[in-house]
């Protein structure tokens, strides 16, 4: 993953006990995570996080969906480190382990995956490392894997709030690269990936979450 310049809300996180990093964001959304989660993902299973930030989204997902046994991931090693505090306790995560989910290949470590969730990453990243990151997650989905997109998004090529325009134009002027996608060109390129999207499900705060199935052949 390229190494980008972003604004200092774009990723924040303040230390908590124990080593666990607290991010504000994932607060917030922690508990409609887990309702959507509950409502359209497997039961049971392997399930990979891609990019679990803190650790606060995969503990809760933990808790949230026993049945699952969750593998985190995360580039940054001192979040690996918050992330296992977090985990410390639950028994169905694993130890976080890297991974930059924009290289190619990544899949061939992450085969046979019930469940792979991604949260607020994508405006943070290109658009080619973003189909990098689709294709490869659609490659290690087991069949009928369910993926789930959440974040920040285009509607039709357009940014459809004050907010999310101030944080949109804030990304772009740290680089030229990164910014919202748009929300027709995640479901065109999921689908070319042999995905199909199964709900775009509005959220809180104008986030969307795609929610996507791999063909069962």
């Amino acid at each position: 993953m390229t190494k980008r310049s972003l604004p200092s809300n774009a990723s924040v996180a303040t230390e908590g006990q124990d080593g666990r990093l607290i991010a504000p964001a994932a607060t917030r959304n922690a508990e409609a995570l887990c309702e959507l989660l509950s409502q359209w993902t497997p039961t049971t299973g392997q399930a990979l996080e891609i990019a679990s930030g803190t650790g606060q989204h995969v503990s809760a997902f933990a808790r949230a969906l026993p049945g699952l046994n969750w593998q985190p991931t995360e580039v940054e090693p001192g979040r690996r480190a918050s992330i296992d505090a977090y985990a410390a306790d639950l028994p169905n995560v694993a130890n976080a382990v890297a991974l930059d989910a924009t290289a190619p290949g990544w899949h061939e470590a992450f085969a046979e995956q019930n469940l792979i969730v991604l949260i607020n990453l994508v405006h943070l990243i290109s658009w080619p490392e973003t189909q990098v990151l689709i294709a490869e997650t659609a490659q290690a989905l087991a069949p009928g894997g369910r993926f789930i997109l959440y974040g920040p998004f285009k509607r039709s090529g357009q940014l459809t709030s004050d907010g999310d325009q101030r944080f949109h134009d804030a990304l772009v002027l740290q680089d030229a690269e990164i910014g919202y996608k748009n929300d027709e060109d995640i479901v065109g390129w999921m689908t070319a990936q042999n995905l199909t999207v199964l709900k775009v499900v509005e959220m809180p705060a104008n986030n969307l979450a795609f929610v996507a199935e791999k063909s069962g052949t």
